[in-house]
């Protein structure tokens, strides 16, 4: 069995190498906080650098935080892992900084595949989550068995950087469905309706999604526990702006949604989950 490294134990890290080590991968983790990983610590090895954790690993996969982080992370794997090392990274980032990092790994003789994911902490969770691939068919091939773990729906895309272009056009529908459910949900406040009623009744017609079922309630609940952090999303909004304005795309809506969250952020909210977007329309 393939011995698998795992970098980065955050909100959706932690639950998807979970699911590997109960599949029984000898598991080493590196996080730059250890303190997030200490409960598995019983059940894989935890290491204090990326070159102690990648030097005999078989596949390395990452879940971090920015592009920044993706590029930092894989400069360090292709200076320590082996030849041969299959790098799978499941961050939203750049599609340009996948497709020069599969570049990168090509000439560092290991293989690289970008894999972002869609469905949250609930999807992490759950091992449902919906995984966009970019990269060369024999390497998804090859990850296949891994990532049938991970998720439900696991979507071969196109070459380097298509997993992460895949994953800009789910963002902005999220970013449409969130903005909806919250303007929705201010309208039915504002004009007496019966929040919890009304947002039954909309789960079971054509307004019904993913996110008017798991965050409309959250919103209404004003629980807004991170299952997907605010100054995340901004990231990916930011990111599918950049990548807009290279291909001469308008996107208003985006801009749009990602103003209503950069007033989170200045607001202190850059720490809560995305329903908080709520929040831009009511303070109550």
């Amino acid at each position: 069995m393939k011995k698998i490294t795992w970098i980065g134990t955050g909100v959706m890290g932690h639950a998807m190498v979970t699911h590997l080590i109960n599949a029984g991968y000898p598991i080493t983790i590196y996080t730059r906080s250890k303190q997030k990983a200490l409960d598995l610590a019983d059940k894989a090895r935890l290491v204090d650098s990326i070159e102690e954790a990648v030097k005999e690993a078989d596949v390395v996969m990452m879940m971090v935080g920015y592009p920044s982080d993706v590029e930092s992370v894989a400069q360090q794997i292709f200076m320590f892992a082996p030849k041969g090392t299959l790098i799978i990274d499941m961050t939203t980032s750049s599609p340009s900084l996948a497709i020069s990092l599969y570049q990168q790994a090509k000439a560092a003789k290991m293989s690289m595949l970008d894999a972002p994911v869609s469905g949250g902490d609930i999807g992490a969770k759950n091992a449902s989550l919906t995984i966009m691939v970019g990269g060369d068919e024999s390497d998804f091939s090859e990850a296949s068995d891994i990532l049938k773990h991970l998720g439900k729906s696991i979507n071969l895309i196109g070459s380097a950087g298509f997993g992460q272009h895949c994953k800009m056009a789910n963002q902005i529908v999220v970013a449409g469905n969130t903005v909806a459910i919250s303007e929705a949900i201010h309208y039915m406040l504002s004009t007496g309706l019966d929040p919890i009623k009304t947002l039954n009744a909309l789960g079971g017609g054509a307004a019904s999604s993913w996110q008017l079922l798991n965050n409309g309630p959250k919103m209404i609940n004003k629980n807004f526990e991170p299952g997907f952090y605010v100054h995340h999303f901004v990231k990916d909004l930011e990111l599918i702006e950049e990548e807009a304005r290279q291909a001469s795309i308008d996107l208003p809506m985006v801009h749009q949604v990602l103003n209503l969250y950069r007033r989170l952020i200045e607001d202190g909210d850059r720490e809560l989950g995305t329903q908080a977007l709520i929040r831009a329309y009511r303070k109550d």
